[in-house]
């Protein structure tokens, strides 16, 4: 799969998304900050939320439409918490031609198709499906039909919701889709965060699979990249005293830059499984054990576990042939340290 000029593969560099939602606060200049301050921390992409209040949900202040779930937002009804958070659509294309003039991979979550028509004039690289909206087919299709790289949340979704979302995807030809694991919740608590699904989704499902991350701190992350993720998502936000409501559980510019050294230095520990020798561990090889003669013998002494041992460096016979040489004898006199070798030893 390619992302924007990123390609992804099981031996490609993890793709860091930065993830700025309502981290601007209303402001513009916050979120051209934003994209420059991703950048710097090591980010791949910056990516936003296209929708409006009324795109999003209802202007309807009853019960059905407040929140009361535990959440930091209970007490709001949603139309407020959107019209909030939202991202002006007047604001993408100065955002998209900043990230893109400094090598800063820009897209976008979709909420409706309105969004999408947006999104395919300012030519995004990539749609993401975020999390509570894996059930709207119609999205999918949509955002799966333009032939872009599709990435898809599962936070709320059963097994049934994701089979679905990628048939919506194969059956109009789109097979480029990464699944992120994701646990809906803010901030998400660490015994929630089910690690393990990353690598179910990616062998379960036949794709490449990564994690959108919602709990605290950077350990999350780098765990899953340790399980195989190759895309993560992590909420972006240049100061966390500017407040806000994805404020509480976003990591700020010197958190994220550390999540992206401390992926980075995992991926460079994960390495490769090759048994190939490099020249560093050849020449440590000189510190394997070996035998060695431990004691001065004459010839036709018995070799036996006094006067020959298994010990370091590498300069005499390969220990396997420890059981084949006691009861043999010398051929020589030896003093003790020398290595063993054939040439000593009467068969």
């Amino acid at each position: 799969m390619k992302i924007d000029n990123y390609k992804i593969d099981s031996q490609s560099p993890v793709f860091i998304i930065a993830e700025l939602s309502a981290n601007h606060n209303g402001s513009l200049e916050n979120a051209l900050k934003s994209v420059h301050a991703a950048k710097e921390a090591g980010a791949d992409a910056i990516k936003l939320q296209t929708y409006t209040a009324d795109t999003i949900t209802l202007d309807v202040k009853s019960e059905i439409f407040k929140i009361n779930h535990g959440t930091a937002w209970d007490g709001q009804y949603l139309y407020d918490l959107y019209l909030q958070a939202y991202t002006p659509w007047e604001w993408h294309k100065t955002i998209f031609d900043e990230a893109n003039k400094i090598g800063l991979t820009c897209f976008s979550s979709p909420f409706d198709l309105t969004a999408i028509t947006l999104l395919e004039e300012l030519n995004t690289p990539i749609y993401k499906i975020a999390s509570f909206e894996i059930t709207d087919i119609a999205l999918i299709k949509a955002c799966a039909k333009t032939g872009k790289p599709i990435i898809i949340s599962t936070g709320i979704a059963t097994i049934e919701d994701i089979i679905l979302a990628i048939e919506t995807c194969k059956n109009v030809g789109n097979e480029n889709i990464t699944l992120l694991a994701c646990t809906s919740e803010y901030p998400a608590p660490p015994e929630n965060a089910n690690l393990r699904m990353v690598a179910d989704l990616a062998q379960r499902f036949n794709v490449k699979a990564g994690l959108s991350d919602h709990t605290l701190g950077h350990l999350a992350p780098v765990i899953a990249v340790s399980l195989g993720a190759k895309v993560i998502e992590k909420h972006f936000i240049l100061d966390k005293r500017l407040g806000g409501p994805d404020s509480h559980f976003s990591l700020d510019t010197n958190e994220f830059k550390a999540m992206v050294d401390a992926i980075r230095q995992t991926e460079k520990m994960l390495g490769t499984a090759n048994y190939d020798l490099t020249d560093k561990k050849k020449n440590s090889r000189k510190f394997a054990r070996s035998l060695f003669v431990s004691a001065d013998v004459k010839e036709n002494d018995i070799l036996n576990a006094f006067n020959i041992r298994s010990v370091r460096p590498n300069n005499g016979l390969h220990p396997k042939f420890y059981a084949e040489v006691l009861g043999k004898s010398f051929k020589v006199d030896c003093v003790k340290g020398t290595p063993l070798s054939f040439d000593i030893i009467k068969f």
